[in-house]
């Protein structure tokens, strides 16, 4: 890895501990988000971890499991990174579904945390 420039490195590692997290205990995400924290789910905004916290523990199924495609990651001009993830997940007995994922990480306090997350299924039958 250590060819790979310094936000590769640390958005990668911030994927695979995210992921992790969400398919063995998603109560442990709390970690990565702050109160200014604001993501997306579906479209659904929720600000703060409180919100956030509630919305992930929520979510309607008992288990989940992520398997990651691609993932892109870029420096921003103020020091922050923006990565995006393409992927797919199986939740419980449903079918496989394709999902992308957006986070924007932020250093605060030598920590690498997420201030935004924008997520959607790739689903393509809106009708």
């Amino acid at each position: 890895m250590g060819d790979k420039p310094i936000w590769e490195q640390i958005g990668s590692s911030f994927i695979q501990h995210y992921y992790q997290l969400f398919d063995n205990d998603r109560t442990q995400l709390g970690a990565i988000y702050i109160d200014a924290s604001c993501p997306t789910w579906e479209g659904q905004q929720f600000q703060g971890k409180a919100a956030i916290m509630e919305k992930l523990t929520s979510l309607p199924f008992q288990k989940i499991q992520h398997s990651i495609t691609a993932q892109d990651h870029q420096p921003t001009p103020d020091s922050c990174i923006i990565s995006m993830v393409v992927g797919q997940l199986k939740a419980d007995e449903d079918p496989i579904m394709g999902f992308h994922q957006m986070f924007l990480l932020k250093n605060i306090n030598d920590a690498w945390v997420c201030t935004n997350d924008m997520f959607r299924l790739a689903l393509h039958n809106f009708g």
